[in-house]
């Protein structure tokens, strides 16, 4: 019966005990304090206090349609990006700094302009890679040989071998 009583006590946290778990600190009644302990709930999202938060979906075009922001200044640079580099140049040349500042708020410029045929990655580090890391990066996949085919090659090579032993 009272094992019974104790399952639905449904203990979630130590304010639900009231002062009886401070006493078992105090006078020292380890048991106590034990059972009591063992009864909480070990599952965080009950033992934590939430709020509930305002959910409402912002994407970022909305919020740059809303405000009248332009685009965001991209990373990487691609072929059609020289145009804008090329364009903000010539204002810089006709109109002074200010100019060029301006046609470079109004469509900003790539970052970074990264080497064609290089996958993303950077010159130095593209050219100091192996033939062989440059043509699987280049396939896209390694093809990885099933055990078929290893054991037909070993097996292959062992006559191979064992002819040219004998002859």
């Amino acid at each position: 019966m009272q094992i019974h009583s104790l399952d639905k006590a449904n203990l979630i946290n130590e304010l639900q005990c009231g002062t009886s778990l401070c006493r078992a600190v105090e006078q020292g009644r380890r048991a106590d304090f034990a059972l009591m302990l063992s009864m909480f709930s070990d599952d965080c999202r009950e033992t934590s206090f939430i709020e509930d938060i305002d959910t409402a979906i912002t994407d970022e075009t909305v919020l740059r349609q809303r405000f009248n922001v332009p685009t965001a200044q991209k990373l990487q640079g691609e072929l059609d990006d020289y145009q804008t580099s090329a364009a903000i140049a010539n204002h810089f040349h006709r109109g002074g700094l200010a100019s060029a500042k301006l046609q470079h708020y109004s469509t900003p410029e790539p970052l970074n302009y990264q080497p064609t045929d290089t996958i993303g990655l950077s010159e130095e580090v593209y050219q100091n890679l192996s033939g062989h890391t440059r043509r699987q990066l280049a396939q896209g996949s390694v093809n990885t040989p099933n055990i078929d085919y290893l054991y037909n090659h070993l097996s292959t090579a062992y006559r191979k071998d064992t002819l040219a032993i004998q002859a």
